[in-house]
């Protein structure tokens, strides 16, 4: 579990292939230098976020660590796309003392999006952001969280029809995140928050309890529709 506050930024040093003989799949390798601040307390097969996604440390040395990326990790996140000399954002998992500053994040990717723009707003930025699966636009709401490359922000805007949020980043988290030197076409790894999911989970479960299998997904869908009428008559008037 992590908060989405990201402690430091990393640097890519090595991506090796991982012999599927002895790693049981084409995964990478990933040698992370320039995080000495995180790797005081580190010890093996500890938790660490890199770029929003949990991963399992393998290596570790005073300012360096190595981490395992599975071939079912680099399908559904960017880190596939890493070079050597790119930065990432990096967190430790949460301890018994963490401040939740942010919020409960699980380092699990649900899926990626592309920057559609960059506009700034005074000495902010509002990044416009298209996710690849729509679907997950359901569980992203106005003010609401989201987890870009690990770092925990507020959603300032959706648009379900055209198919993307926006959220602002301040002139403070643009020095903390990788997230502010990208541009228009890069990607993003995205998780949604969890709340939205167990909320809609329990709904659903109630729904078809009460009404069966085949009525609740109707009585569902006319729930959502009518909040976001609603809404968007909000919003005109």
């Amino acid at each position: 579990m992590f908060t989405g506050l990201v402690e430091t930024i990393g640097t890519v040093t090595a991506l090796v292939d991982l012999d599927p003989s002895t790693s049981g799949g084409n995964g990478t390798s990933l040698t992370i230098s320039n995080a000495a601040s995180i790797l005081s307390d580190v010890a093996l097969g500890d938790s660490i976020s890199v770029n929003g996604t949990c991963l399992t440390v393998t290596e570790f040395e005073p300012s360096s660590f190595k981490v395992g990326v599975a071939p079912e990790t680099l399908r559904r996140t960017n880190l596939g796309s890493l070079k050597e000399g790119d930065n990432v954002n990096l967190e430790r998992a949460v301890s018994a003392t963490t401040r939740m500053g942010g919020h409960f994040v699980q380092g699990h990717v649900d899926t990626v999006a592309s920057i559609s723009s960059v506009t700034p707003d005074g000495n902010a930025l509002t990044f416009r952001l298209s996710p690849r699966e729509k679907e997950v636009l359901r569980y992203i709401v106005e003010k609401g969280y989201v987890t870009l490359d690990g770092a925990s922000l507020t959603v300032t805007q959706v648009n379900d029809a055209q198919g993307w949020f926006e959220v602002m980043l301040i002139a403070y988290t643009q020095e903390k995140v990788v997230t502010a030197a990208k541009k228009p076409g890069d990607w993003v790894n995205v998780e949604i928050d969890v709340v939205g999911k167990i909320v809609e989970k329990s709904v659903t479960a109630y729904l078809e309890g009460t009404l069966g299998k085949e009525g609740a997904p109707a009585i569902l869908d006319k729930i959502v529709n009518r909040l976001v009428d609603e809404k968007l008559k909000s919003i005109k008037g």
